[in-house]
């Protein structure tokens, strides 16, 4: 039984580890692409001819690399999830449009992916546009509303304080025919007088409330 180290052996563990720490080079490291880029046109033809089985094989080879493109560029899982499945599905219906003359497999994939990443953030921020906007809108609107409310509760308040400079006959008559709506007649039967003294009573009695809500507003 040999009981030397193995490191000082040869092809021992040193010489391993000295052989996974050597660099590929730059001419392997082409080759290796150039490779994977010829693999990867060649399913692209074959799925635009309907080859299915070619099309799993693509997606499996590059599916991680399209999801890392989508979620550096729209940082959310869900959407990069989203925005790869929408890449392969354009990717198997333009197929045809692929043109290996014009640049590699990988380039065309990853372009799509960059386009349809880049879209769905425009997209998201054009949707948040719209809901700050709608927000704002409506944060106005019920300001508005509360302004209006505010004027008519105050307006209430002014025409209360006019009520007072008219007389004693003119308040009954106003009253009975703007708070309680009754008419000329209904109002001539509930204090006993002639319809004509009414619509006088009335008649002069607004005009003392437009001139004491006039010295309000003014004031």
């Amino acid at each position: 039984m040999d009981d030397s180290d193995p490191a000082e052996q040869p092809g021992g563990p040193d010489l391993e580890a000295a052989r996974n720490a050597c660099p590929v080079s730059h001419s392997e490291l082409r080759a290796r692409r150039a490779a994977e880029d010829a693999t990867l046109a060649d399913l692209i033809d074959r799925f635009a001819a309907d080859d299915h089985q070619a099309f799993a094989d693509f997606y499996d080879q590059t599916a991680a690399r399209v999801h890392g493109m989508a979620l550096r560029v729209v940082l959310s899982a869900s959407h990069a999830e989203e925005i790869t499945q929408e890449v392969f599905l354009q990717v198997w219906r333009s197929a045809h449009e692929f043109d290996a003359t014009r640049g590699t497999a990988m380039g065309w994939l990853m372009t799509l992916a960059h386009r349809r990443a880049v879209d769905r953030v425009r997209s998201e921020q054009s949707d948040t546009n719209r809901r700050t906007a709608y927000a704002t809108r409506n944060a106005d609107r019920e300001h508005d509303q509360v302004l209006e409310s505010v004027s008519e509760h105050l307006e209430a308040e002014a025409v209360a304080a006019c009520l007072d400079v008219l007389t004693q006959t003119q308040h009954e008559s106003v009253r009975l025919a703007y708070y309680d709506g009754l008419t000329y007649r209904e109002i001539a039967d509930n204090l006993g007088v002639a319809v004509p003294t009414i619509k006088t009573r009335i008649r002069d009695g607004l005009v003392k409330l437009k001139a004491c809500l006039g010295v309000n507003a003014i004031a």
